[in-house]
């Protein structure tokens, strides 16, 4: 995982000194322990402000001591000692408040003043009213280890210091006489400065406020850090979310169930949650998937709120009926049935709503390939079924913007964009057999964005299938191109044989009839001169021959039929130099287009050896495979500098290829020389 700017350079604490807090939240609930085992059974004495008793310190110990070792684990990992010093520091205050707690309860129940008895109420009566800005640092510093900067900067340092003098506002205001006598000597109202008796209501609504801003201001920051996170960051502010979610959704539950036993259990639940998850962000935010653990999570929330609502409201609402004649039994009957009742179908329809609020249609990946099958079927090739794919994509995984890209043979790119583009996108490249076709362009933040392993899943389908797509657009516009290519080829192959056959076949036959008429008009008065016309005739009509010979190999090589397709290239090898040796198994009966192809790939890579590679031999070989023919130029020479740009023949060797469906490759073997392959489709050929 990513670092902050500078974090990286902090090295992990030693064992010795990260254990330092732990260990002393750990005597701290020893000394708990031992306290509360002399003061068992006895019951709380004395109370101060608003009815609040002196309770069991155990408790309050215990979450110091798990956020000591928090701090442990943290301080252990590289990168974060100021979140790491700040769970110790305060785990270790609330491992005091338990310590003073439990000091302070023995101390009500003994005949005499306990030593320091003075400091140990004033602690927990007055200085641990800290508590609360202890609690909303945490989020505050999180997870850079320091306070975010601008304006919320400015929000956290005053939110601090509005809980700090609220605080010290606390230690010296006068509150309500405690309910019972302490033991002689303690004197729990050392700091107060009774003058501000007056005053007092006003400082304690005061101190009331500044909890109020202490909650509203952590909740901003929070949420400005995720706005502007990003990658691993992101990941470690949904934990904190996910961490606050949990205990705000166990806060709202408790606040309609009498919990009994189980309020301590809960209370401490909801103060170790969150630092569990900081804990758990800062170390390894990837643990688990927390996209998931989220989205489960306000599942499960929403279906725990709404129960207990209907649950209140059901039981309300019979208990009025029956005139509050229902026991406890009764009510836990009503309750459980209520739950049962609700449970499934509330889940159903909740767990439908949340996911595809959270992370779109992904959840039923069957119906969304099936869905745009469907619609790539219906739709026209090219642009519109690329902007199918780019809706679809949009609807699985809730996001604003898609964009899918396609390059065109000819170097043009077909774009089909759905929604606004967002500041910062990624992009995911779409492949078809091996070969990059297109991309696909997403929102690169927001949580919708993320990819779990099941959603990377549903996107490979989709990119399949977006893949088939912007392969049938490019095959269709290379469609219209080859056909334009032939239409044009066959026009000016036309063209080129009425041309010889106008400018020179035909003018050659007329001169050869003419010079015929002269012979015979002076064959009997001059023989000797009818004769020198006919000899000249005669040379004409070879002249004529060779022109009809040279238009009848531009159409096909009279070497084909005459020796075969391996007859005619050992032929033409013959006459290079080097020679080249032809190889070549049974091919069987080949097709006209096959032989001519093959015919004219072959010479041409031959012609490239003798001209250019300055080889010492060169071998073709011939073969069929896997109902084609794979025709092979190899030679020793100096081989092709790969920034050289390819020449006219070696394009026309590809298309040569490429009109009859087949490919052509190019390389040069590390052994050294170049080895010129091209495959050419039997059936489609004969077809």
């Amino acid at each position: 995982m990513s670092h902050t700017a500078g974090s990286t350079t902090q090295r992990p604490a030693s064992w010795p000194v990260a254990a330092v807090l732990p260990v002393l939240c750990l005597a701290c609930v020893v000394g708990v322990l031992v306290l509360e085992g002399r003061s068992y059974g006895e019951p709380a004495l004395w109370s101060f402000g608003e009815g609040m008793e002196v309770g069991h310190g155990i408790g309050t110990g215990l979450v110091g001591l798990v956020l000591g070792i928090l701090s442990t684990i943290v301080l252990r990992h590289p990168g974060h000692r100021v979140i790491g010093w700040t769970l110790g520091g305060v785990g270790l205050f609330w491992a005091l408040d338990g310590l003073s707690e439990a000091y302070v309860r023995l101390g009500v129940v003994t005949d005499h003043a306990l030593p320091a008895m003075t400091f140990a109420v004033w602690f927990l009566a007055r200085f641990t009213s800290l508590l609360p800005a202890t609690i909303v640092v945490l989020p505050l510093l999180f997870p850079e280890g320091r306070f975010v900067r601008g304006g919320w900067g400015v929000a956290s340092w005053a939110c601090m210091a509005v809980l700090c003098l609220g605080a010290l506002a606390y230690v010296v205001t006068p509150y309500d006489e405690p309910t019972a006598s302490l033991p002689p000597g303690v004197d729990a109202d050392w700091t107060t400065i009774w003058g501000l008796e007056p005053v007092a209501d006003v400082l304690t609504g005061s101190l009331q406020a500044a909890t109020i801003i202490g909650v509203i201001v952590p909740v901003g920051v929070v949420v400005h850090r995720y706005r502007r996170s990003r990658d691993a960051e992101r990941d470690q502010m949904r934990w904190l979310l996910w961490g606050a979610l949990v205990t705000a959704t166990t806060i709202v539950v408790t606040l309609f169930l009498d919990l009994g036993a189980l309020t301590g259990a809960v209370f401490f639940l909801c103060i170790t949650l969150t630092p569990i998850a900081m804990t758990v962000a800062v170390v390894n935010p990837r643990v688990v998937s927390i996209e998931e653990l989220l989205g489960r999570t306000v599942l499960l929330s929403l279906i725990a709120v709404v129960l207990v609502a209907i649950d209140f409201v059901v039981v309300a609402a019979l208990t009025a009926a029956l005139d509050d004649e229902m026991d406890q039994s009764q009510v836990v009957l009503v309750v459980l049935l209520t739950t049962v009742l609700l449970y499934g179908p509330l889940r159903q329809r909740l767990s439908r709503g949340v996911r595809r609020f959270l992370f779109g249609d992904r959840a039923n990946p069957y119906d969304v390939v099936a869905g745009l099958a469907s619609t790539l079927e219906s739709a026209d090739e090219g642009a519109e079924q690329l902007a199918a794919v780019a809706r679809s994509v949009a609807s699985a995984f809730g996001v604003g913007f898609v964009s899918v890209e396609v390059d065109r043979s000819s170097g043009e790119r077909l774009i089909a964009t759905y929604g606004t583009p967002p500041d910062q996108t990624r992009s995911l490249p779409i492949t078809y057999r091996d070969a990059e076709v297109g991309r696909l362009v997403l929102p690169a933040r927001g949580l919708r964005s993320r990819l779990s392993h099941r959603d990377e899943e549903l996107l490979g389908d989709l990119v399949r299938q977006a893949a088939t797509a912007a392969r049938t657009s490019r095959l269709a516009d290379e469609l219209q191109e080859s056909r334009e290519r032939l239409v044009a080829a066959r026009e000016e192959e036309r063209r080129r044989i009425r041309r010889d056959l106008h400018d020179g076949l035909g003018p050659a036959l007329s001169g050869v009839v003419f010079e015929l008429e002269s012979a015979r008009l002076t064959v009997d008065g001059d023989p000797a001169s009818a004769k020198r016309r006919i000899a000249g005739v005669s040379a004409h009509v070879q002249d004529v021959v060779a022109d009809v010979r040279r238009l009848v190999h531009d159409l096909r090589p009279p070497a084909l039929d005459d020796r075969g397709l391996v007859g005619a290239l050992r032929q033409q090898g013959e006459r290079l130099e080097p020679a080249a040796t032809v190889e070549a198994a049974e091919l069987g009966p080949l097709p006209a287009a096959v032989e001519v192809a093959a015919y004219r790939i072959a010479g041409e890579a031959m012609t490239n050896v003798a001209r250019h590679a300055r080889a010492s031999g060169c071998t073709v070989r011939l073969e069929v495979v896997d109902s084609a023919l794979l025709v092979e130029v190899a030679d020793d020479g100096v081989g092709i500098d790969p920034a050289a740009q390819a020449g006219v023949g070696l394009v026309g060797l590809r298309e040569r290829a490429a009109e009859l469906g087949g490919r052509s490759e190019v390389t040069c073997p590390p052994a050294g020389g170049t080895v010129v392959r091209a495959w050419l489709p039997l059936r489609s050929a004969h077809d």
